[in-house]
């Protein structure tokens, strides 16, 4: 008797607990934005909304960066230095009526690049839920996921996903594409079932 009813009681808590983390929202309250130079990003970003719905946009500045990779660098690294945020082109209309923001990135010097920083800066997430994705050149996030904490302090960040994409420095540019895309849908597939982000219509 006393097992069953601890069962009971564990079984009970789990369930509370499952419940208290999931994430449910509906397909019309997600946003999807991206920064993308690539492509690889861009992937992933589409494949996120084939698993939850929601808007889907794409960061484009008012200056686009230079098309020569390594003034690209050069550029990059000198915002970073001075901290300066490049105007965007994009502008999201009605931000308050999205619960949930998926924020898409590739890593710029071990760094959120400038303009992803423009985009959080320039709008309020306070109370939303914000989850980062990020594609890089093998080397990791670096500081970006910390940088989407800093900036983002009255929202709710869940855990973010990083894949492997291409490295431009390297001359391989999109890179998931074919059986990587397919390996890249499967990942992403599973990190939404474990953040539990669950949609409604």
């Amino acid at each position: 008797m006393k097992t069953t009813l601890m069962l009971s009681m564990v079984i009970g808590l789990v369930f509370n607990s499952v419940c208290m983390h999931a994430q449910q929202v509906s397909t019309k309250n997600i946003l999807i934005v991206y920064l993308s130079r690539t492509g690889n990003t861009k992937v992933i970003a589409e494949i996120i909304q084939r698993n939850v719905g929601g808007k889907l946009v794409a960061i484009e500045l008012q200056k686009p960066y230079p098309e020569n990779y390594r003034q690209t660098v050069q550029q990059v690294v000198n915002e970073n230095e001075t901290g300066y945020l490049p105007p965007l082109k994009t502008i999201i209309d009605s931000i308050e009526k999205y619960d949930m923001v998926f924020v898409g990135f590739p890593t710029w010097d071990m760094k959120m690049p400038p303009p992803m920083k423009s985009f959080l800066h320039q709008y309020n997430f306070a109370g939303k839920a914000v989850i980062p994705f990020n594609t890089n050149a093998g080397y990791g996030v670096g500081s970006g996921f910390e940088t989407v904490k800093e900036l983002c302090p009255n929202s709710k960040v869940l855990e973010g996903f990083e894949i492997k994409g291409g490295i431009e420095r390297d001359g391989i540019k999109l890179a998931i594409k074919d059986e990587k895309a397919t390996a890249a849908a499967i990942k992403v597939k599973q990190w939404l079932q474990k953040i539990k982000v669950t949609v409604v219509e």
